[in-house]
């Protein structure tokens, strides 16, 4: 199982909203979410305001951890990028929300001109750190071991219905 410290060290101002160094030892999977808009299932932005477009985002990240069985606790770093920084001060309030404040991920903050869709806002992106576990079907991992399986049974019955003539 990995381990994880969070560390802010004393020769460094002491962040309430982040930690300044996060580290990760041990097995583990690293799990890298890309930036998320605050587009709905359909695509389209929920909306032009600020607050409700941070709310989507962070939903939006949710559902992409929870697709590896993760959630915000296993975040150890956070990308915001914003298109006006004085709307930070509304993200720290919907991000405390949703991150552990016991152990607040890494965080870097930046403004932003543009971004890939047109009237968006945010975008923010996150890395999560999780036990090793077994690779699942579908992943490239685990559908090699399915098929190595279906290999060997198909290998074994085809031996015994050798013995059976």
């Amino acid at each position: 199982m990995a381990n994880i410290r969070f560390i802010n060290p004393e020769a460094l101002t002491k962040p309430p909203t982040y930690t300044q160094v996060v580290e990760v030892t041990g097995p583990g999977r690293t799990v890298y979410i890309a930036g998320q808009l605050a587009t709905g299932r359909d695509g389209n932005l929920v909306s032009r305001d600020f607050r409700a477009q941070a709310v989507q985002v962070f939903e939006n990240l949710k559902a992409a951890l929870a697709a590896v069985g993760a959630s915000f606790k296993d975040v150890v770093k956070i990308n915001s990028y914003l298109a006006d920084i004085a709307h930070l001060p509304v993200l720290r309030d919907v991000r405390a929300g949703y991150l552990n404040a016991a152990a607040l991920p890494a965080s870097t903050t930046l403004g932003n001109s543009s971004f890939a869709r047109e009237g968006a806002l945010l975008e923010v992106e996150v890395v999560a750190s999780l036990p090793a576990k077994a690779a699942r079907a579908g992943t490239r991992a685990g559908a090699k071991a399915k098929s190595a399986k279906r290999v060997s049974r198909s290998s074994k019955t085809s031996a015994k219905r050798g013995k059976r003539k």
